[in-house]
């Protein structure tokens, strides 16, 4: 059990850095991505796991930001659907930096939880996984996000597409944990 508290600590550090980058480019923007729709953030997961899996194939890269990044982005973008889908469609574009950093806490820990839930029934077994197959896990979620979205969210024995943004969160976490 020593590695959860390990793995809860290196979470923690590896989301605040998430969640700062998260809270200044909210400062820069505000809450842009209130006009979002829910496939529209997918392909945002869906761009840079496909980035991520291209560097990864090439072992190259010609633009600045590196694969920790890209992660980063994932584990961002996956909170801000996950925020969507608790907020109407047509509510406020504007929410105070306050207001959308306490949602982001409350999603980031929902997340947190889950991956304590799994790491103990799975036993950590994440950390003996590859970064490609972390990045293949999130683009086969966002296959099955676009399908639940084409059923009209309607699963019949599967989960929502919350329960698929809390993954790729934490396949983005892992990625990132194991950079680290």
């Amino acid at each position: 059990m020593g590695n959860q508290h390990i793995t809860n600590k290196d979470y923690q550090e590896v989301l605040q850095t998430c969640k700062s980058i998260f809270l200044k480019k909210t400062t820069d923007y505000g809450t842009a991505w209130r006009v979002l729709r829910t496939i529209s953030v997918i392909d945002q997961i869906y761009i840079k796991a496909f980035r991520i899996r291209t560097i990864q194939d090439l072992k190259a890269q010609k633009i600045d930001d590196d694969i920790a990044a890209e992660f980063s982005g994932i584990v961002n973008y996956a909170i801000v659907g996950l925020i969507q889908l608790n907020l109407p469609n047509l509510g406020p574009n504007d929410i105070a930096p306050n207001v959308v950093a306490d949602m982001y806490d409350k999603k980031a820990e929902e997340a947190f939880n889950l991956m304590q839930q799994k790491n103990h029934d799975y036993g950590e077994v994440w950390r003996n996984m590859s970064q490609e197959s972390f990045v293949d896990l999130i683009l086969m979620k966002i296959q099955r996000m676009k399908q639940i979205l084409q059923n009209n969210g309607v699963t019949l024995i599967s989960e929502g597409i919350d329960a698929n943004y809390h993954d790729i969160l934490n396949y983005a976490m892992f990625g990132l944990i194991l950079i680290k």
